[in-house]
């Protein structure tokens, strides 16, 4: 999720933990403890764009990280003048939520998230939510607000907190029993349509999972459509053939990257010299039709292969 979410959710952890013990100071602490995972961004200054594809989200996204970082946080919280007279047990607790909070949500979304490194890499999704969503962001503020301002001396300052933290968890908990709607539907649609797939990932786009993309796989190609909460849905299926053979072209080591980054949902092109990988796992833009390009989404990685055996990664996107 967005680092503003992830904030708003630290914050709140923070509030319901230390908030009657360190008043607002605990709100601040909670949102500094959730974003921490998010650090991993820095790593940009030392990694090229391909090695970030898989460190981001990684360790500091693991329930390892998380166990470890509750740990450290702790011992130190306990050193400073805010939060020593709490107790090393309800400080660990709160640590650990915040960070362990952030790695769920971020689960939620199709990005994917590396859980249970070192022992395995595989990416962890559900796909049902955005990445920035504010109909899971604002109960959460709203209800923290009224906590640390509006009610802040009032006997039911938690209250408020607490039903922020309720609301937006039940509608996070919403939108799986809303993805299985959806995938309800592209089921009944494709076998109308005859169209026999092997896998079928959803994914939503904007605000309020209403708008989602249905990609289904199938030895060959996908079949990509659109469906709305809002609409009655006439499904329209697009076929892109996935071009395996071209992965064959660049190194293995880039390829297998590519189809792990994309958990087996992409297509593949040439541009000339260029591999060019399209990754419905996480960028859903919608079909670009442009001239002659037509392409499952706008946004796109290309992998030049080099004589020395090596390559050049970069990315891009289609002007639509």
């Amino acid at each position: 999720m967005d680092s503003l979410t992830q904030a708003a959710l630290g914050a709140a952890i923070g509030e319901a933990f230390l908030g009657k013990k360190i008043g607002n100071k605990g709100a601040v602490i909670g949102a500094v403890v959730a974003t921490i995972p998010d650090l991993d961004v820095a790593l940009y200054l030392f990694y090229d764009k391909f090695q970030m594809l898989s460190i981001h989200r990684g360790y500091s996204h693991s329930i390892l990280f998380s166990l470890l970082g509750a740990s450290l946080i702790a011992y130190t919280l306990q050193r400073i003048k805010w939060t020593k007279q709490v107790s090393y047990n309800r400080l660990w607790i709160f640590s650990w939520l915040a960070l362990f909070t952030h790695m769920l949500l971020d689960t939620f979304t199709a990005y994917g998230t590396q859980l249970f490194l070192p022992f395995s890499n595989i990416r962890v999704g559900f796909d049902s939510i955005n990445i920035v969503d504010p109909v899971y962001t604002v109960p959460l503020l709203v209800g923290l607000l009224c906590s640390l301002m509006v009610f802040k001396n009032k006997p039911s300052r938690a209250i408020y907190n607490y039903l922020g933290i309720a609301i937006s968890t039940l509608y996070l908990l919403g939108t799986l029993g809303v993805k299985e709607h959806v995938k309800n539907n592209f089921r009944r649609a494709s076998a109308e349509q005859g169209v026999i797939y092997s896998s079928l990932l959803t994914v939503p786009v904007g605000v309020a999972s209403i708008s989602w993309y249905g990609v289904m796989k199938t030895e060959e190609g996908i079949y990509l459509g659109k469906y709305s909460l809002l609409e009655d849905n006439n499904f329209i299926f697009e076929y892109f053939p996935i071009n395996e053979h071209l992965l064959n072209e660049i190194p293995s080591a880039a390829a297998e990257t590519m189809r792990w980054f994309a958990k087996g949902n992409y297509t593949v092109t040439r541009d000339q010299e260029k591999i060019r990988i399209y990754n419905l796992q996480v960028d859903m833009r919608g079909v670009v039709k442009a001239e002659d390009v037509k392409a499952p989404t706008v946004g796109y990685f290309e992998i030049t292969p080099q004589a020395d055996g090596g390559f050049l990664f970069s990315s891009g996107a289609h002007q639509q």
